[in-house]
């Protein structure tokens, strides 16, 4: 028997592989001709298009999975999926370049089981044909012509036999070995002219030890399966060829088998490391999942926990696609688990961010109602009930979460002018009263000087002239308060000094120790007074540290702040003047 039966064809073994195998070599192999992974969605799509539309269907089957492999990885790139927003809340929707590419791989799946069938089909006629030149070899071992005539038709069926393709899987050793053993018998039993036969034995040794050449270059091939797809043809070659001279047919043959045990042997030890990482890749990817899960599983209503939380799910999707295949049986089941944690993310944040439009909506109606009632109010001139009524606003302002972005700018300097116009309104007023009391301050400062130079031995009525002093300091009204004390004290000083020695009743009657219009309502009044301005300066000061709050938020109001800060300050050192001085007014009474 022939030695190269003895040896299991490489490419049953390569027709026997796990499914696994397979895909790892179909994910690996790449067209010769066309780099796919430089294309981009639109190329690969009319790329894709034109391969469907050939006529050579084989182009097509041995790309489409290369395509679509660089097709779902562009997607994923360029598809904005991780990142959900209000204004765009659904980041798993399909797009149209991957309804395009469904249609096209749909009509691929029915071309590629069409030709699938024609090959099917194909292969029982080519089995029937073999099956016939077998017959037609028998014959010829039958006839009793000269082998000058038989030889011809025999080396015609061999031609024959070669151009005809593949056949079914499951025939195909027996329908080999049964040809092989007919043509050995031709060679071996009929009365062939032995310068023919060395002739034919020599042409076939050519071609197998150029064979040879090539199994023994492919075992340093550095792409394992590539090395291992074309160690098939050229096994198919050797077997398509005829026979050798007997005594070569050992030796050229171990020869041949050398070459192929150790590519066969490259290729077994490659899938096993392509295991090994397929199951490295499994534990990375569920260590993932578990991530994912973790994440999704923490509900919150807090916007920026939400980002924050997407971005580390981004990082994580990111993380996956660097990751390689898991072990098929665990791929798409693990792929399944991870995709179902980051949709429940997604859509719990798709929820959230609904609820948050609509409260930013309801947000964005307060704040213009509270616009409303502001500038319905805002050229009031009743300056204490409404200062109160803006400081209300304000605080109300204040509690009401965020509007939309698009309105968040105009609904505030809307709010902030109704009340500036108020608040200047109502610093102007107050500012002429401060001017008055200036210009009440230099006529006591007149007064004073009055005093200083008056002569009380010049006057015959010094009754008459302490009531004209007294009259004009009281009708020159109030001054300001960090005044009051001091001329006040210079007052009633040079009072004592120049009427002192008057009658004390009169005195007292007249208010020279107070210099004030009366002892028995005047005190009184004076408190009022201070109380009066007591209660004006907490106003203020609350309506300008309500407005801190919002001067922040503005831009350039740095100066702004600085002022209010020093009224602030000027307004409580005041404040605490008055407070003595009430006091003082109250012990005295």
């Amino acid at each position: 028997m022939d030695p190269e039966k003895n040896i299991s064809a490489p490419q049953e073994q390569f027709d026997n592989e796990t499914p696994q195998e397979n895909n790892v070599v179909e994910i690996t192999q790449k067209n010769e001709d066309t780099d796919y992974t430089v294309m981009s969605i639109p190329e690969l799509l009319a790329e894709f298009e034109l391969l469907i539309e050939a006529e050579d269907k084989t182009e097509m089957h041995k790309n489409a999975d290369i395509i679509k492999s660089c097709f779902y990885k562009l997607l994923k790139k360029d598809q904005p999926s991780a990142t959900a927003t209000p204004e765009n809340p659904d980041p798993v929707q399909e797009s149209p370049e991957e309804a395009a590419f469904k249609r096209l791989y749909a009509r691929y799946k029915v071309l590629r089981a069409d030709l699938l069938r024609n090959i099917e089909q194909q292969k029982e006629r080519n089995l029937e044909e073999k099956t016939t030149i077998i017959e037609g070899i028998k014959a010829l071992l039958e006839k009793q012509e000269d082998i000058n005539h038989t030889f011809p038709e025999f080396r015609a069926l061999q031609l024959h036999w070669k151009e005809i393709g593949p056949v079914p899987l499951a025939k195909t050793k027996d329908i080999w070995e049964t040809y092989q053993h007919y043509v050995e018998k031709f060679y071996d039993y009929v009365k062939i002219n032995n310068e023919m036969r060395d002739l034919d034995f020599k042409r076939n040794q050519e071609i197998k030890e150029k064979l040879c050449e090539k199994a023994e270059a492919l075992v340093d091939e550095p792409n394992v399966v590539s090395a291992f797809h074309k160690l098939q043809k050229l096994h198919e070659e050797w077997r398509e060829t005829g026979p050798i001279a007997r005594e070569l047919r050992e030796s050229l043959w171990e020869r041949f088998k050398v070459s192929t045990t150790a590519i066969n042997k490259r290729h077994q030890e490659y899938f096993e490391e392509q295991k090994k990482v397929q199951r490295q890749n499994l534990e990375a990817k569920l260590a993932l999942c578990e991530k994912a899960e973790a994440i999704a599983g923490e509900t919150t209503e807090d916007e920026i926990n939400w980002n924050k939380k997407a971005r580390e799910l981004e990082n994580l999707q990111k993380e996956w696609r660097s990751i390689g295949f898991a072990t098929k049986k665990e791929n798409q089941k693990v792929y399944d688990r991870f995709r179902a944690a980051c949709d429940k993310f997604y859509g719990e944040k798709r929820d959230f961010y609904a609820r948050f439009k609509k409260e930013m909506q309801e947000n964005l109606a307060h704040k213009v109602s509270l616009c409303e009632q502001a500038e319905a109010v805002n050229m009031s001139d009743d300056w204490r009930r409404t200062t109160d009524q803006l400081i209300h606003f304000q605080k109300q302002w204040k509690e009401i979460g965020p509007v939309p972005r698009k309105q968040a700018e105009a609904i505030w300097k809307r709010f902030r002018s109704a009340c500036d116009i108020f608040f200047t309104r109502k610093a102007e007023h107050f500012s002429k009263i401060e001017n008055s009391y200036e210009e009440n301050l230099a006529a006591k400062q007149a007064i004073l000087k009055e005093l200083e130079a008056f002569d009380p031995s010049a006057v015959t009525n010094l009754q008459a002239a302490l009531r004209e002093f007294q009259n004009r300091w009281n009708q020159a009204g109030f001054v300001p308060a960090r005044d009051k004390d001091r001329i006040q004290n210079e007052y009633r000083t040079l009072i004592n000094r120049h009427f002192g020695h008057l009658n004390p009743g009169t005195m007292e009657k007249r208010g020279n120790f107070r210099g004030n219009r009366g002892r028995s309502d005047e005190p009184r009044s004076g408190r009022d007074k201070l109380i009066q301005r007591f209660r004006q300066l907490e106003s203020d000061i609350s309506v300008w540290e309500n407005n801190m709050g919002f001067f922040a938020k503005s831009r350039n109001a740095d100066k702004i702040i600085a002022d209010t800060c020093k009224k602030i300050e000027d307004a409580k050192n005041e404040l605490k003047e008055l407070e003595e001085k009430i006091k003082q007014i109250e012990d005295n009474e």
